[in-house]
């Protein structure tokens, strides 16, 4: 059996790639990626929009057995650290919290969101390659700036699991929960709980799309 995504009924109408985003924890771990690979989406990042084209962020690159892998791997969390070092990739992802040293540049304060742009547009890349992404923040942030010499003025923010997806069934004996919650239906709120108009809380007049929840 192939991989099928949980339905979304509301995300039907967007663009495809979008329509089939789908946060996976099944990884194929027998996929392999390399190098040129994962260029293309690292590209992607990169030219992503920033505040006063600071570009603020940064990549620390692990493919699946490699150095970076092996370090990272026993930082994940206990929920996190079955499923991640299935995947054929994880990058870790950091941004610049504070001024570099001798810098004029003062876009700190949106470096969050723009870190945040660019693992975006590294997703939509991703997967137009065929791949899934599932970003994720269960590991121990402290140990993992230590491990890899991070500068103070940089913050490690969220890691990234990359490969191709698997079906649930090859999880099922060792993970039964895991296939269980990946079977769950995706779900989101609906447009008039956060667009609003005119005061904050008031809902805009967008009417809903065709069967969102």
């Amino acid at each position: 059996m192939g991989w099928e995504r949980a339905d979304a009924t509301s995300a039907r109408g967007l663009t495809p790639l979008l329509e089939e985003r789908f946060s996976t924890r099944v990884f194929d771990p027998g996929y392999t990626l390399g190098v040129d690979d994962l260029r293309p989406l690292l590209e992607a990042a990169r030219w992503a929009p920033s505040a006063g084209n600071s570009q603020p962020w940064a990549f620390l690159v692990g493919l699946r057995d490699d150095e970076t892998h092996r370090a990272f791997v026993p930082l994940l969390s206990r929920g996190n650290a079955f499923w991640v070092p299935r995947a054929s990739a994880v990058i870790i992802t950091l941004h610049r919290s504070a001024t570099d040293p001798g810098s004029d540049m003062l876009y700190s304060d949106y470096a969050a969101y723009d870190l945040g742009q660019s693992v975006a547009h590294l997703t939509v890349q991703a997967l137009a390659a065929g791949l899934q992404v599932h970003q994720f923040a269960g590991f121990d942030h402290a140990a993992t700036a230590l491990a890899f010499g991070v500068p103070d003025n940089w913050t490690v923010t969220t890691a990234v699991a990359i490969g191709r997806p698997a079906p649930v069934e090859s999880i099922e004996d060792a993970e039964p929960s895991l296939a269980q919650r990946e079977r769950r239906l995706r779900d989101r709120n609906p447009l008039q709980g956060f667009v609003f108009a005119g005061t904050f809380g008031s809902p805009a007049e967008i009417a809903p799309a065709p069967g969102s929840r």
